[in-house]
């Protein structure tokens, strides 16, 4: 059987944050900025995380097990609940 295999060109454009989230740019940030508004432009600079539906299928490509943000902040949320009810 063959071996399981990254998708390289899904690797190249995210990042895996050390908590298992998917962090990447978004697109139309490279080049003909000149006819899209400041704003627009300055919303690229930013970081994006992915989402619950995403994360599964970028999960497939990898060959990893991954979390959306959502997923990420109700996981923390809990680990907080249940870190209450014990002390």
């Amino acid at each position: 059987m063959p071996k399981q295999k990254t998708h390289k060109g899904l690797a190249k454009r995210i990042k895996v944050t050390k908590t298992g989230k998917v962090r990447f740019f978004g697109p139309n940030s490279r080049h003909l900025k000149s006819n899209k508004r400041g704003t627009t432009v300055q919303t690229y600079r930013k970081a994006r995380f992915a989402r619950n539906g995403d994360t599964k299928m970028y999960g497939k490509l990898l060959n990893r097990s991954l979390l959306s943000q959502q997923q990420h902040t109700a996981a923390k949320v809990a680990r907080e609940d249940k870190a209450a009810e014990a002390g």
